[in-house]
């Protein structure tokens, strides 16, 4: 079982912008523009007023007020009114929205007094459908000031006051703490009805105001671009670091083939050496001798320089393990990472489709709603189709679509004939078919369409038979 909101807030003075929010002449970033077309204003105006500001204004000039306003007076309360997401989209499946809608106008007007309640407004076009409310808070009555002093000092002489049943303008009166207590406890028997129960009387939970909720959505939107730009740097710096990683690599391994081959070539002197060390095997003593006379022998160099390569081989072998090691590391952590933000992005891209799943099937759901309460509604669509294949442009469109006749000038183009006929000053409308009153036909100078495209093609074929005579001179001949 849910629970009912109900908000009140004191207005500052100027209530333009909040007017422009309420009637989406400035569209928030939350709301869906696809469904603002589902908002409702539950409040007629009276005759001459245009919005919600303009009635807050007109309540006030004619409420009988006899003191002026003052400038730090509170004019105009707003009052929100709502039910936990889950159990207002519940009751909207259920076909009881426009039943709570009444109840809850119901209730302001009990509440609050009927005039006083100058606007009401339903916005479908968010995640919970809700209710803005706009109370003038005349009252009638003495004092709570006045009343006190009565109370605390019965005995004393007063003067003759003014008639306590003349109207006035207190917020005070009515946002006091006790009857606020008792507007939480109204609402929530009238709401009963729709599975709402009360809130949690004395809860430190406090709501987040209409600013507060935007500038928290843009920071939080703010935060996420910036990670994700420091996710492409850190990305952008791995990937430098395996290319530098790889020419080293490659660096190396060229090394590694030219030691290679100088190997090859020591190797292929070590056997000449031993070839010549075997054959000289004869002579040993007297090579012996030599060497002992000279002190060294050329073999003895040439294994001293042999020595020294293979400690070059060893070293720059080991060398290339150390550098085959960090690039399989540093491969290794680059594969994590690629793995990790490719997750990340098939988690992003799986969310991205089950929000837009979720759009979707709320927009078919929305539609389906509007198929059923307005019976011209998919009519009304294919008769947008009809306008915009026939020729005219989107303000004529609209106009047509609201039934009002249109003074045309131009070209019309019968999709049936695939031609297109030259107008003037002819008169289209779009009204209900006389032969069957569930669909719509448009109109010209008030024949059906169709059949004004018939006519006038008949007049031009008819036009085209017509043999052409001849003209001839009679000249007289002279003689």
């Amino acid at each position: 079982m849910g629970y009912v909101v109900l908000h009140l807030d004191k207005s500052p003075d100027n209530e333009v912008p909040m007017t422009a929010h309420i009637a989406r002449t400035k569209m928030p970033p939350n709301a869906i523009p696809e469904l603002t077309y589902l908002n409702e204003e539950l409040v007629e105006f009276s005759e001459g007023v245009a919005d919600r500001t303009e009635a807050i204004n007109h309540r006030l000039e004619h409420a009988g007020l006899t003191r002026k306003i003052g400038t730090n007076q509170v004019r105009v309360i707003r009052v929100m009114l709502t039910g936990t997401q889950e159990d207002m989209k519940r009751i909207a499946q259920e076909g009881r929205l426009k039943a709570w809608c009444a109840d809850n106008l119901e209730w302001l007007r009990q509440t609050f007094g009927a005039e006083n309640v100058v606007s009401a407004v339903l916005h479908m076009d968010e995640a919970t459908p809700h209710i803005h409310a706009a109370v003038v808070p005349i009252v009638t009555g003495e004092r709570r000031k006045f009343r006190k002093m009565k109370t605390d000092e019965p005995d004393k002489r007063r003067y003759r006051t003014k008639s306590s049943a003349r109207p006035r303008l207190c917020a005070d009166d009515v946002m006091s703490r006790i009857k606020l207590k008792e507007y939480q406890d109204t609402y929530a028997a009238a709401m009963a009805k729709y599975g709402l129960q009360r809130g949690i009387d004395g809860s430190k939970a406090r709501h987040v105001t209409t600013q507060e909720f935007y500038r928290n959505a843009i920071a939080q939107q703010q935060n996420l671009q910036d990670n994700i730009g420091e996710l492409l740097r850190i990305e952008e710096e791995k990937r430098k670091a395996v290319e530098h990683a790889t020419k080293q690599e490659q660096a190396a391994r060229a090394e590694l083939h030219r030691t290679a081959a100088e190997l090859n070539a020591v190797k292929g002197q070590l056997k000449t050496e031993k070839l010549k060390n075997s054959a000289a095997e004869v002579g040993t003593t007297i090579l012996d001798g030599i060497g002992s006379m000279i002190g060294t022998s050329k073999v003895k160099r040439q294994e001293q320089e042999i020595g020294v390569l293979r400690q070059e081989v060893t070293a720059r072998d080991e060398s290339i393990e150390s550098l085959q090691k960090k690039i399989q590391t540093m491969q290794t952590d680059h594969s994590q990472t690629l793995a990790t933000t490719q997750a990340r992005h098939t988690a992003e891209t799986t969310n991205l489709t089950k929000r837009h799943e979720k759009e979707v099937s709320l927009l078919k759901a929305v539609i389906s709603k509007a198929t059923m309460w307005f019976p011209y509604f998919r009519e009304m669509i294919r008769m947008e189709s009809i306008c915009r294949t026939t020729g005219f442009d989107d303000e004529q469109t609209a106009i047509l679509i609201n039934g009002k006749p249109l003074e045309y000038s131009g070209e019309l183009y019968s999709e049936e004939h695939n031609c297109k006929f030259a107008v003037e000053r002819v008169t289209a409308q779009i009204t209900p078919d006389p032969t069957d009153k569930r669909k719509l036909q448009l109109n010209i100078d008030k024949v059906p369409f169709k059949v004004w495209c018939r006519e006038k093609l008949e007049k031009l074929l008819n036009t085209l038979r017509q043999p052409t005579r001849r003209q001839y001179s009679h000249k007289g001949l002279k003689i």
